[in-house]
């Protein structure tokens, strides 16, 4: 458990200085590119183009070791520890946007985070076994149909939503990474390793697809809005999905007794997330913050 926990919170560590990193990349390169769709979000182009500036460089990198270190952490923890513990990169990302982005957090996205950490550490007390065994192949196809479907989604709401698309984008790349997490912990030929049965899974494809898609709409999430808010919205699409799926599919427990403490952890975590997602639009509305087609170049 507490090797897991710490790897865990490594891997957070990571994905939240990548986020704000990526972050910052994303919208230089913006300006620069003044290039949007007709609906005023980022093109396919200008999205490549942020994804080659040495801050995004950085941050993918620790995004990778955040995947690594993540994937571990999700064989070796339940689901609906591991991943909430992963999401608390919100927390990271929050407080480096202040030195890195100019953001300053209002009371309330401070007493939000505050409840995401609280629910951490509610979470981790509460957290029992993970489960463990074998699961059908066919499930490991759903898990591919789920993920391409989600990423596939995602891609044509930001084509229609435009510069509206921040908060969707933001979801969609969670449930994109929260299929990564699910993927890991089902995969065939992983422990001991097998490279014939792994390349047969479904679910390495499951992973590549939620991976290379989450990474490219939470690209996109930053370029076009708030990085709290974008953030906020993939915590809530990377936890409560597969900690759900992680109970009831794959037989994750709490500890005996601590089942009402886990659950309510969840939801404050999930809460969380949310309050600061709201908060953080709002906040950028009132302080003035430029605008997503001010980001993108359109006007």
């Amino acid at each position: 458990m507490i090797t897991g926990l710490v790897t865990a919170v490594a891997a957070s560590a990571c994905y939240g200085t990548g986020s704000v990193l990526q972050a910052v990349g994303s919208r230089r390169s913006a300006r620069k590119e003044a290039a949007t769709t007709s609906q005023g979000g980022p093109t396919l182009l200008s999205t490549a183009k942020a994804a080659v500036t040495w801050e995004f460089l950085v941050g993918t990198v620790l995004d990778l070791v955040g995947f690594g270190l993540g994937a571990l952490a999700a064989r070796l923890l339940p689901l609906f520890l591991s991943q909430t513990v992963i999401s608390a990169n919100l927390v990271i990302t929050a407080v480096l946007g202040i030195k890195l982005l100019g953001i300053r957090l209002s009371r309330p996205e401070w007493v939000s985070v505050g409840v995401v950490c609280s629910a951490l550490v509610l979470l981790a007390g509460a957290a029992g076994h993970e489960g463990s065994g074998p699961t059908p192949i066919s499930t490991h196809w759903w898990l591919l149909a789920a993920s391409a479907l989600v990423i596939g989604g995602g891609v044509a709401g930001v084509r229609w939503l435009g510069a509206k698309a921040a908060i969707l984008a933001g979801l969609l790349s969670g449930l994109g990474f929260g299929a990564v997490g699910v993927g890991v912990r089902v995969l065939n030929g992983a422990d001991p390793i097998a490279p014939g049965a792994l390349l047969a899974d479904p679910a390495l494809y499951a992973i590549l697809t939620g991976g290379v898609g989450g990474m490219y709409l939470h690209t996109v999430a930053l370029q076009i809005g708030s990085v709290n808010g974008a953030t906020a919205a993939l915590v809530v699409g990377e936890t409560v999905v597969p900690g759900a799926l992680g109970v009831v599919w794959l037989g994750d427990a709490s500890r005996p007794g601590y089942g009402p403490a886990a659950m309510l952890g969840f939801l404050l975590a999930v809460a969380g997330a949310v309050a600061v997602a709201r908060f953080g639009r709002t906040g950028q509305a009132m302080a003035g913050a430029p605008r997503p087609e001010e980001l993108t170049g359109s006007g």
